[in-house]
């Protein structure tokens, strides 16, 4: 964790529930079964199972979770399995993905879905987390299992994953909203918050949408 916030960032106290808001009342206090969809480019599609991850290290972290609209959250501890740990030793060997299928899409249970490339997934600190703050993850924060990619903007860390696809391209990508709010790599270092624009510039108008983001998902929560 960075003792200095990145360009751009506030931190808050807590960490709130957040995301687009088309998805606010998509929240189901029920966590889905463990079974993720891994396929795409691939010889050999499969669905990985909480079994399947029971081999790998564990690994412990703390780490900023850093939001495309300015805010941060600081230190949080999170558990889970490292993605290189996973790709190297589950995917690589079942599934053999094809030459150059390099780009990597998420899909969440309630429909969200990004993309990174598979180099920047296999950095030691991103995780497939299922612990946060020593306790098993609640559906408020992507249960039974997330990512956690701490050098990229938040929304690139899907909650409730459904689905990983390895692809040879991005054709079978669609952002979840509007083109330019989506980049490929959103990395927090270079303010890569979306495409088209340059990053201090969409802080102007990410910032003012964050308080009444954070309230309305507060409410959906509690309904």
């Amino acid at each position: 964790m960075s003792s200095e916030l990145p360009p751009g960032q506030i931190a808050i106290d807590g960490f709130p529930r957040f995301g687009l808001t088309d998805y606010a009342a998509r929240y189901s206090p029920d966590i889905p079964p463990m079974e993720i969809k891994i396929y795409g480019d691939v010889e050999n599609s499969f669905s990985l199972t909480a079994n399947d991850l029971v081999p790998l290290a564990r690994r412990d972290q703390r780490s900023d979770f850093h939001c495309v609209t300015t805010w941060t959250s600081r230190d949080l501890a999170w558990s889970g399995v490292r993605f290189r740990d996973f790709y190297e030793n589950i995917v690589v060997p079942k599934a053999s993905p094809r030459d150059g299928a390099t780009h990597v899409v998420f899909r969440s249970h309630d429909g969200f879905r990004a993309r990174l490339p598979l180099e920047d997934l296999l950095a030691d600190d991103v995780l497939l987390a299922d612990s946060l703050q020593g306790q098993p993850l609640c559906p408020v924060h992507g249960a039974p299992l997330r990512l956690i990619a701490p050098a990229h903007y938040g929304y690139k860390s899907i909650k409730q994953i459904k689905a990983i696809e390895f692809w040879t391209d991005n054709t079978h990508f669609r952002p979840p909203a509007l083109k330019f709010m989506d980049h490929p790599r959103a990395r927090v270092a270079f303010e890569e918050r979306g495409l088209w624009f340059p990053g201090w510039l969409l802080r102007y108008l990410y910032r003012p949408l964050v308080r009444k983001t954070i309230r309305l998902f507060e409410r959906t929560v509690k309904e």
